[in-house]
């Protein structure tokens, strides 16, 4: 567990994990219907506060204007493929060039890097 933690210590790491816990959050919201079933409601709650308090971790040292579209960019292409895959949601292939253009912006952000 403390070799699991030292390696969120790392910034860009953390942001990831935050990134993939608003996919889990954001995949899990129809199992709670409206959060009226309690344990689908209570993981959902359990992953969206580790989800902001990995990015919060992360923002002390990537600037909030990287880090946030980022973090934004892997749930919101996280959830698209998740809900198509995972939850049988309907998709169309011009969607794809969009996610596509998401994953551009999250690879060009990442490249361009930061300055401490």
């Amino acid at each position: 567990m403390k070799a699991l933690f030292a390696v969120l210590a790392h910034p860009w790491l953390m942001l990831i994990a935050a990134g993939v816990l608003e996919v889990v959050w954001a995949l899990g919201l129809p199992r709670t219907v409206g959060f009226t079933r309690l344990w689908p409601s209570v993981w959902v709650l359990a992953a969206m506060a580790a989800s902001f308090v990995l990015l919060a971790s992360a923002v002390r040292t990537i600037p909030v204007s990287i880090a946030y579209p980022i973090w934004v960019g892997i749930g919101a292409t996280g959830a698209y493929v998740g809900g198509v895959l995972i939850l049988g949601d309907k998709w169309q292939p011009i969607h794809l060039l969009f996610i596509a253009m998401i994953v551009g912006g999250v690879v060009g952000l990442k490249a361009v890097g930061h300055t401490p």
